[in-house]
């Protein structure tokens, strides 16, 4: 199995030899559970953000961070022109078998063979960052696949509200971290553990900051019902 967790669990689920879920385990949060079977939902059982990004998705799409593959398939039954990319080689071959006809086995940075319309980060797909410090080499990135007219759309959380609050009306942030939002994570599946990895929750004010800085329009398109957003970067023209 190695650190692909999700992958391992995406391809028993297809392969009906799926008898668990995935367990999470974070600096935040108490243990907490992924049911596999939610990677494969139809757009139908989609949070409204995932609906709405789906809805304005045009073009050419990159769905970056991919899963199981329900956002591209569900765009490519729309005849949009749609790619999955994932890091997880398992996750890749899950797509193959749902039948997603254009697939990428890659981690986004290592990526540049095309340009797209519409990219899409989205389950806090922007979590990939990992740390603060990353973004903007994340989004000058992100910017290079994009044709001149195209947009980038993820959604995020802001997770202040986990924090215990002073009584001066500010926040205790654990020390260790430069930011809030950064978080690690572990996870376990079958007996298996991943090595610890880091995962970025971005505020949308912090968001709007660092793509300005990096030559976008960022638009707040819809929130959600539990501080989160769907946010839509577009290049700056001259």
């Amino acid at each position: 199995m190695g650190s692909d967790i999700f992958g391992a669990a995406m391809l028993d689920y297809l392969n009906k030899t799926y008898t668990e879920d995935i367990v999470t385990l974070s600096t935040i949060s108490e243990e907490d559970t992924i049911p596999v079977p939610y990677l494969f939902r139809d757009y139908a059982a989609m949070p409204l953000l995932e609906q709405k990004a789906l809805d304005l998705s045009k073009g050419k799409v990159l769905d970056i961070g991919c899963g199981a593959g329900s956002h591209s398939l569900y765009l490519q039954g729309k005849s949009i022109d749609v790619t999955a990319l994932d890091a997880s080689k398992g996750a890749i071959e899950a797509c193959k078998q749902r039948g997603v006809d254009k697939t990428i086995h890659s981690t986004i940075l290592e990526y540049n063979a095309a340009t797209y319309d519409t990219l899409l980060l989205l389950m806090n797909g922007i979590g990939i960052v990992g740390s603060l410090n990353n973004l903007a080499e994340y989004l000058l990135h992100l910017k290079s696949l994009l044709k001149p007219n195209g947009q980038l759309l993820l959604d995020s959380s802001d997770i202040i509200y986990m924090f215990d609050e002073d009584e001066d009306g500010g926040y205790w942030i654990p020390p260790g971290k430069d930011y809030y939002g950064e978080v690690d994570f572990t996870m376990q599946y079958k007996g298996q553990k991943s090595d610890s990895f880091p995962w970025l929750y971005l505020d949308y004010n912090t968001l709007q900051r660092a793509a300005i800085l990096n030559g976008f329009n960022c638009e707040l398109i819809v929130e959600g019902e539990h501080y989160d957003y769907l946010a839509k970067l577009t290049l700056i023209t001259q």
